[in-house]
């Protein structure tokens, strides 16, 4: 997507949580990163080295007119009044996990126990599916995107044509 939208700078926010604060961190992505871009400046972040367990040194993130947000919690309640649109990848729990753990590796098999949990009771408290206005789901060749429960934007052609640059964004 972000390649799609001439080279759009991505925030993952797997950089702003860490294992203490798995959905805690809304606070640091205010102050560190929509803050700072919201006034035009180059915002700074130190992003979060999960092997290592420690916050990494400050990365820059400069102002453009599309930066990507992407991971679990990205549309949040206090971030919400921040973003131009909201997508929901359309997995299932289960699925979303089982990549997780897959990329992770045994070395994470602890913190995917906990997440879990973690994650079920951050959506207990504060859903995202339903303000997303755009749902996009995989396919077999694929990602088809359709539009969310918000249903405030208009979804672009039906279907991507693989993995490669989307030609929906």
């Amino acid at each position: 997507m972000a390649q799609a939208l001439g080279g759009a700078p991505v925030l993952h926010l797997d950089d702003i949580a860490s294992h203490e604060e798995l959905f805690g961190w809304t606070g640091r992505l205010l102050s560190q990163v929509i803050e700072p871009l919201g006034r035009g400046e180059t915002a700074h972040y130190c992003p979060y080295d999960w092997r290592a367990r420690r916050f990494g040194p400050p990365r820059p993130l400069p102002p453009a007119p599309v930066v990507v947000v992407e991971g679990v919690g990205a549309g949040r309640r206090d971030v919400r009044p921040h973003l131009a649109l909201l997508l929901w990848m359309d997995l299932p729990p289960e699925e979303s996990w089982s990549r997780g753990r897959a990329r992770d590796g045994e070395e994470q098999r602890e913190f995917w126990d906990g997440w879990v949990g973690a994650e079920l009771e951050h959506f207990a408290g504060d859903p995202s599916r339903p303000f997303a206005d755009l749902l996009v789901r995989q396919g077999d060749e694929g990602y088809e995107v359709v539009p969310g429960p918000a249903g405030t934007a208009e979804p672009g052609p039906p279907l991507t044509h693989g993995d490669g640059p989307s030609a929906v964004w």
